[in-house]
Formats: C-alpha cells, sequence, structure tokens
C-alpha cells in the first residue's frame, strides 16, 4: 500500500527574467489535508498548475503515487481531482449533462457513472440542482460543481485553488466539512489566502511569499509560534517596567497603555503565579492577565513581509 501520494521535489518556475516559484517542495500522504497559504502572487496558483502538471517546471519533479508527471504523465494525472481558480464549467449544461461528461473525461467506467455522479452532487449539496443549466446557477453552486468534478473519478489526490471564493458563510462551512470528509480517505491540497481557513481544516501548512517557501510545519507548529511566550496584563495602579522586570522569569516589558502591559517570558516559565502574588503585595490592583495570543493575521505579514532595508 503507498502512504505516500505526492513528491515534489525543488520545483522552479521562470517566465522569462521573473521567477514565479523557487526551489518549492512538497510530501503528501494518504489521508493528509494540506494547507498551502500566500498571499495574491505569490506563486500558489503557478504551483498548483506544476503538480497537476498543466505547467512543465523549469526546474525539479513531480512524482503522483510513484508516477512521475514528466515521464508518465497520462498515469500521474490519472490520480489526481485538481479545481483551479478559474472554475472549468460548460455553463450551457446541466449539473447531470456536465458531470457525466468530467466522469467520462476521467474514464470511469460506463457502469458507475451513474453512481458516481450521485455521489459527487450528493456529496457537494447539488443533489436538488441536477436538471438546472449551471450558468443559471449562483456563484456559490457553481463553485460547488467544479468541486464535484474533482473528486467524480474518487482520485488519490483532490488539489483545490481557492475553493471557498465568493461562498457564504454557510456555503463556507459546508465546503469546510467536505474537504475534511475528503481527506479521510484521501490527499488533500488547499490552496488558499484564507488564514482561519488553514487551522480549521488543515493537518499540516506550507506558507509561500515571493515564490519562496516561509513555513513549513504542522498546525500545532502554526499554534505554537501564535501562542508564544508572552502575557497580557493589566493593572489599575500600573507598576513600572523596572518593577515587573524584577519578577522571575520576565525578559521583556511593553507598556500598551496606561494601564496594560505586555509581558514576554523566558522559555520554560511562566510567571502568572507571581505576576498575582507580587501585583497583591504591592497593592498594583491586577484586573486583568491572560495569554497573549498574536493572531493568525500577524503571523502571516511576520512571515511574508519583506525584511526593510
Amino acid at each position: 500500500m503507498i502512504n505516500s501520494t505526492l513528491h515534489a521535489r525543488e520545483l522552479s518556475r521562470n517566465f522569462g527574467n521573473n521567477i514565479a516559484v523557487n526551489d518549492v517542495s512538497f510530501s503528501l500522504q494518504k489521508g493528509e489535508v494540506l494547507g498551502f497559504l500566500g498571499p495574491n502572487g505569490a506563486g500558489k496558483s503557478t504551483t498548483m498548475r506544476m503538480l497537476t502538471g498543466n505547467l512543465a517546471p523549469s526546474n525539479g519533479s513531480v512524482k503522483i503515487c510513484g508516477h512521475d508527471m514528466v515521464d508518465n504523465p497520462k498515469k500521474a494525472k490519472e490520480m489526481i481531482g485538481y479545481l483551479p481558480e478559474m472554475r472549468p464549467l460548460y455553463k450551457e449544461l446541466t449539473v447531470d449533462e456536465f458531470l457525466t461528461i468530467a466522469a467520462r473525461f476521467h474514464k470511469v467506467q460506463s457502469s458507475k457513472i451513474m453512481r458516481s455522479v450521485e455521489n459527487a452532487k450528493d456529496k457537494c449539496g447539488l443533489s436538488h440542482m441536477s436538471k438546472r443549466l449551471i450558468e443559471n446557477l449562483s456563484n456559490g453552486y457553481q463553485q460547488r460543481v467544479g468541486i464535484a468534478q474533482a473528486i467524480i473519478h474518487n482520485p488519490e489526490i483532490v488539489i483545490l485553488d481557492e475553493p471557498t471564493v465568493g461562498l457564504d458563510p454557510i456555503q463556507i462551512r459546508e465546503i469546510r466539512n467536505l474537504i475534511k470528509e475528503i481527506g479521510k480517505k484521501h490527499s488533500v491540497i488547499l490552496s488558499t489566502h484564507i488564514l482561519p481557513e488553514v487551522e480549521m481544516v488543515c493537518d499540516r501548512v506550507q506558507i509561500i511569499n515571493e515564490g519562496n517557501l516561509v513555513f513549513n510545519g504542522s498546525i500545532e507548529d502554526l499554534k505554537k509560534q501564535r501562542r508564544g511566550n508572552k502575557l497580557l496584563v493589566g493593572f489599575t495602579k500600573a507598576p513600572t517596567k523596572k518593577e515587573l522586570l524584577a519578577i522571575d522569569g520576565v525578559s521583556q516589558v511593553d507598556k500598551i497603555d496606561k494601564t496594560m502591559f505586555r509581558i514576554h517570558f523566558k522559555e520554560k516559565y511562566l510567571p502568572a503565579e507571581e505576576i498575582v502574588i507580587t501585583s497583591t503585595k504591592k497593592k498594583w490592583g491586577l484586573f486583568h492577565i491572560a495569554p497573549d495570543i498574536t493572531s493568525l493575521e500577524d503571523i502571516f505579514v511576520q512571515l511574508t513581509q519583506k525584511e526593510k532595508v
């Protein structure tokens, strides 16, 4: 049984003198949902196109379940379901007509096409839209049709490029649940710039910026980076920075306003208890103490912003 479904090594893509993707590597296991995150123009879609064989890399290689995308593209592509950012829909067809054609394109056996279409519609909440023309569907339902065509042949790997764009909050939640369900049996790559989506859905995340990977780790790694070693503390009778720095384990104090402080502490220390005891003893009037959790947006900015010269 093959556990590793995708292995991309040192992918690069140049457009003239412009380096769109620079030395990006991927690995993906069966049953894993990988979030591929980055700002607009970072190289996400270019990478997705290389992974699916729609764009040849300038350098590097892609293997799908052991099949090289260059040496054996037909076999490699059979194992992928792909929803690009621009949905590949024939809008003059009904949902059933389009998904039937998609099943034939993916070489689903004739005897199994009807069942495959019904399964895909059921998973994507399209069963009541069977006879509707795609062009008459809302943007959200058109997106569901796009996802349905990506999973209709039960592929090993499902690659979704910005799958929740244009959906309302209820539809977004349904699509996220669908992605989680698909990820139980298949490998999924979710390309997005929506930070909470990655944390809610994915097991692992890679962040790309200006064609370079700037983060590669588990969701737990990302959460640890969010938590850090910081406390947000408030006093009605604020002490001086010097007094706070005298507390064991405190390494840095940032004054936010007249009453609030951000207290950084050393690794393996948690000075919360001593802060409470000291505040009571010195009558600082402690009214707030809690972990200072960095927002996903702030982490994203820290990882992707250019260093100022």
